[in-house]
């Protein structure tokens, strides 16, 4: 069974914050929690794992049920378990927006390329006016003051579908959500292989992308958002080992627990490092028709 009634969905979750398996006042654990990621889909399970609860804190946040907080921890607990923050690292970012991760990384003595579509170009209009690309707005002082930000980030303009030459040699890359919005499923596939050039020997990508969990049904393959099922990424698997790359095995199954059977209904709360308990949970939504979650992949290169 599956709810579409928020309601309902924020009374169970706000009795999970009141036995203490997520929200404020949580134990949080000093040091990341190895957790032995691979590929994965966001699931319930997560929001209430310990490696979670640390990366919260790191984001000054508290854990909730929503899978845009997810998908930056996912990314930071993917890197810290591939030994990736350490200081000197260096990093490149796609699509950063607003991103709290440079800065986040920056405090950390990480060298970081964050890169986003140009603001004059047109295709950047529509995330201005939703407040997730802003390059002036990329710094975050609570993570890191002004002037460590300035030496460690170095901030560029650059098309996904266009990678500039110079960008090579970096130990790690990351993007959140960015490659199902080139246009095609195919565009994203190449974007996620090509980037594997900007990595040296043995380095590490880690990408979130919007997953279709209905695997049987026709998905949304043209468009400023598509949608990727099993079949995509594990072609995508495919042809990266095909180079010689690895990408972890894939963990899409559905979840055990009550708020990952809810699937949310527009209007969506999009930015949840400005929610609170009283907002409905964000696991699941309902994308044109389609039950979509988000999806995670991490990505060994050859060497």
């Amino acid at each position: 069974m599956r709810w579409n009634t928020k309601v309902l969905a924020t009374g169970l979750a706000r009795q999970r914050y009141a036995e203490g398996l997520a929200g404020p006042g949580l134990r949080v654990p000093a040091a990341p929690v190895h957790a032995g990621l691979t590929s994965r889909i966001c699931r319930q399970a997560d929001i209430e794992h310990d490696w979670l609860r640390h990366w919260c804190q790191a984001l000054f946040c508290y854990p909730l049920y929503h899978r845009k907080l997810w998908e930056d921890c996912f990314i930071l607990q993917a890197l810290w378990e591939a030994g990736m923050l350490e200081a000197g690292r260096r990093g490149l970012g796609f699509a950063v927006g607003q991103e709290q991760l440079p800065s986040l990384f920056a405090a950390r003595g990480l060298e970081i390329t964050a890169t986003d579509l140009d603001a004059k170009d047109r295709r950047a209009h529509g995330w201005a006016a939703t407040g997730q690309h802003g390059a002036e707005r990329l710094h975050h002082p609570h993570q890191v003051d002004r002037a460590g930000f300035d030496a460690r980030v170095d901030q560029r303009a650059v098309d996904m579908r266009r990678i500039p030459a110079d960008l090579r040699g970096y130990d790690f890359l990351w993007s959140v959500c960015a490659f199902e919005h080139l246009g095609t499923l195919e565009r994203g596939l190449d974007f996620v292989c090509r980037a594997m050039d900007c990595l040296r020997p043995g380095g590490v990508a880690v990408h979130t992308t919007e997953y279709n969990l209905n695997q049987a049904e026709r998905t949304l393959g043209r468009g400023r958002t598509v949608l990727y099922q099993r079949r995509h990424l594990d072609a995508l698997a495919r042809r990266l080992a095909a180079e010689g790359h690895t990408m972890l095995p894939l963990d899409d199954a559905g979840g055990e627990g009550l708020l990952d059977q809810f699937v949310d209904l527009p209007p969506y709360e999009y930015h949840p490092f400005a929610l609170g308990p009283l907002h409905p949970p964000h696991l699941r939504l309902n994308f044109r028709g389609r039950i979509v979650t988000s999806a995670g992949i991490i990505i060994r290169k050859a060497g």
